[in-house]
């Protein structure tokens, strides 16, 4: 007579869209696994199915304003994620949640927005006025803006010129792997002109920008959307165990 093993039937399966870059998914999956241990003990780890996507294909049709066709490649990977038994989807990236309602409307399981992810934790720290930093689609354009100020919050967003370095830094340098000292000491001084402006805190609105940024390079808090959304999913996929 064989026993079967014993599974947490109950927690739910995350659906992970990733690949954008693979940098922020390798930590993606790594607080994943990492914060489950810390909840549940012993050797558990995290129900994922993971599809991850060609981030050079990604990456041009960002750069040639084919946002549709874009949002098309992640709305098959969600379908494919909804058929492999996820429970709820995680979109790896800020900036790709510009195609949110897209891939929403493709599957019928819960997506879980980056931006009100980030928002509930500013409002929860009792914040009203947040500096916003990520790709120039995430800082110039009104869908993930819009998102975060639906949520009462007032944001704020480099000049121009910040903006370009902080852009050309996430590309060249952190979607690669690269960490550069310098590159930290410009967005240090980036954040430093946030906070004149009247930034009370700061959303790392980009995956990879935690790679190189943490508190330690703030005077006021940072908001980091990658451990923000992780949390949030395990809180939706082990809510009935832990209940």
């Amino acid at each position: 007579m064989t026993t079967k093993p014993v599974l947490s039937s109950s927690s739910r399966t995350i659906g992970m869209i990733g690949g954008m870059s693979w940098e922020s998914t390798a930590e993606y999956y790594r607080l994943a696994n990492v914060l489950t241990r810390e909840r549940l003990g012993g050797l558990h780890s995290a129900r994922i199915v993971l599809d991850s996507v060609d981030f050079a294909d990604i990456e041009a049709l960002q750069a040639s304003g084919q946002w549709d066709e874009a949002g098309q490649v992640l709305a098959g990977a969600a379908q494919r994620l909804e058929a492999a038994g996820a429970d709820l989807l995680l979109i790896f990236t800020n900036t790709m949640h510009i195609a949110a309602e897209q891939v929403q409307a493709a599957v019928g399981i819960p997506l879980l927005h980056i931006a009100d992810v980030a928002a509930s934790a500013v409002t929860s720290a009792g914040l009203t006025t947040v500096g916003l930093l990520g790709t120039a689609f995430t800082m110039e354009q009104t869908s993930y803006r819009d998102r975060i100020e639906s949520h009462g919050l007032k944001l704020l967003v480099p000049p121009d010129d910040d903006r370009a370095a902080v852009h050309r830094i996430i590309y060249d340098e952190l979607c690669l792997g690269v960490l550069r000292d310098e590159s930290r000491q410009l967005y240090r001084d980036v954040i430093g002109r946030l906070i004149a402006a009247g930034a009370q805190g700061i959303i790392l609105g980009c995956t990879e920008i935690e790679l190189l940024i943490s508190d330690a390079d703030s005077a006021v808090p940072t908001f980091p959307t990658t451990r923000l959304h992780v949390m949030a999913a395990l809180d939706a996929a082990l809510a009935t165990d832990e209940t």
